[in-house]
């Protein structure tokens, strides 16, 4: 559940923009992400339930047109309408920020100082992310101001886990107490990435 919150195909398509670094580090994190997640619901929920399904109901499919180009094609579309306005708001806060916030501002406090830098981009991830496909001209004007790749892991993972609509049905898959370890371990997971991934790119 961990890495399908934090990985889409959209969205690594997406991140590719990023550069190769970047496109590595949100693969591998959000799969690392996973696997803890799932190895620690395991050894420590092993004989008791921890997701509860039953506030879902089955889906009904929109890709029921027999022609496979249509078919694609609405889809191209359906994903167009979805992460379209985000990404032009995503270029239009990008431009803002080049234009209000110095370059050496920025890479003092969210490059030079990397522990400070992770737990600050780690935070904001949480109230500006919205899509993530708005994030990426953010995210590449950030890297290119001096964002160390580390506070960007640390955004790539809070951001997407903290998202108020992923948050809305994690909360009701888990629950009250589940849902606040689920916080509290993306948060962890995400300053831990981060100082890791500085560590080694």
């Amino acid at each position: 559940m961990m890495s399908s919150i934090l990985l889409n195909p959209q969205l690594i398509i997406y991140s590719a923009a990023l550069g190769e670094t970047a496109l590595a580090v949100r693969i591998i994190s959000a799969l690392a992400c996973g696997v803890i997640a799932g190895l620690l619901v395991k050894f420590l929920f092993n004989d008791r339930k921890f997701f509860n399904f039953s506030g879902f109901s089955e889906p009904a499919s929109r890709d029921n047109d027999p022609n496979v180009l249509l078919r694609l094609l609405k889809n191209i579309w359906r994903n167009i309408k979805a992460t379209g306005p985000y990404f032009l708001i995503g270029i239009l806060l990008s431009a803002l920020f080049q234009h209000y916030v110095s370059p050496d501002a920025f890479a003092n406090l969210f490059g030079s100082q990397r522990g400070f830098g992770v737990l600050m981009a780690a935070t904001i991830g949480v109230p500006l992310y919205v899509c993530g496909g708005g994030t990426i001209p953010l995210l590449m004007a950030w890297l290119d101001s001096g964002m160390s790749m580390g506070a960007a892991a640390a955004f790539m993972i809070t951001g997407p886990a903290t998202k108020i609509t992923n948050l809305g049905a994690v909360k009701i898959v888990l629950g009250a107490k589940h849902f606040t370890a689920y916080v509290a371990f993306t948060i962890i997971s995400a300053i831990i990435a981060g100082v890791v991934v500085n560590l080694l790119v």
